[in-house]
This record gives structure tokens, sequence and C-alpha cells, in this order.
């Protein structure tokens, strides 16, 4: 049997906040990869329930998240098609993509107006 793995470092400041986040998996690139945030997501069949590690740098700005999440919620509709086949859904989950970078964006630039 194969066996894959990904190794993920943080780096925390004094507050035990991330300052830098790199991973890298041996399928891939030897070298490891930096990233600004990190989602990670497993799914307990035991207990029903998903656990979560969500990290972030002190430098990822607020536009980057927006397209981080905009992109993870595109991706995941992209999963779900895969694991179900129901696209019905995929494109629900598609369409919140949207509409959620849609609704940032309009905020972005009434803050961006009265500041």
């Amino acid at each position: 049997m194969a066996k894959s793995s990904i190794h993920i470092d943080i780096e925390l400041d004094k507050d035990k906040v991330p300052e830098n986040i790199s991973w890298s998996a041996t399928d891939g690139s030897e070298d490891a990869q930096k990233a600004k945030a990190m989602l990670v997501a497993f799914w307990d069949g035991a207990d029903k329930s998903a656990l979560r590690i969500d990290l972030w740098t002190k430098e990822m700005m607020v536009d980057e998240m927006a397209d981080f999440f905009y992109q993870i919620f595109s991706t995941m509709g992209d999963t779900f098609k895969r694991a179900t086949n129901q696209q019905v859904l995929v494109d629900d989950i598609k369409n919140f993509a949207k509409d959620f970078y849609q609704k940032f964006r309009e905020i972005q630039m009434k803050e961006n107006k009265l500041g």
C-alpha cells in the first residue's frame, strides 16, 4: 500500500499568532511551499463531526482572505460534484461563492468611499 504525507510548519510569535506557514507533501515538490493562510478539515465518522484547523498570518490582507474564501467555496463545489454528482447542489455552492465575492466587493467599495 502506498503512503503519502503532508507536513505543515507554523512559526508563531510570542503571542502564538502565526507569522509564517509552510507546507510540503511527499507526492509533490520536496521544497516547502509558503502560505499566508490555511484551512484543513477532517471528517470524524465516529462522532459525525468536522474537525478543522484554520490559521492565517499577520500579513494576510482582507482582500486576500476574500479571494481565498471565494476560491475555497468554488472548489468545494467541484469536490462535491466529484463525490456526489449532485449538479443542482454544486450550482448552489458555486452561486453562493459568486454572491459572497460580489457582496465583499460592494462592502469594500462602500468602506473605501467612507474612508
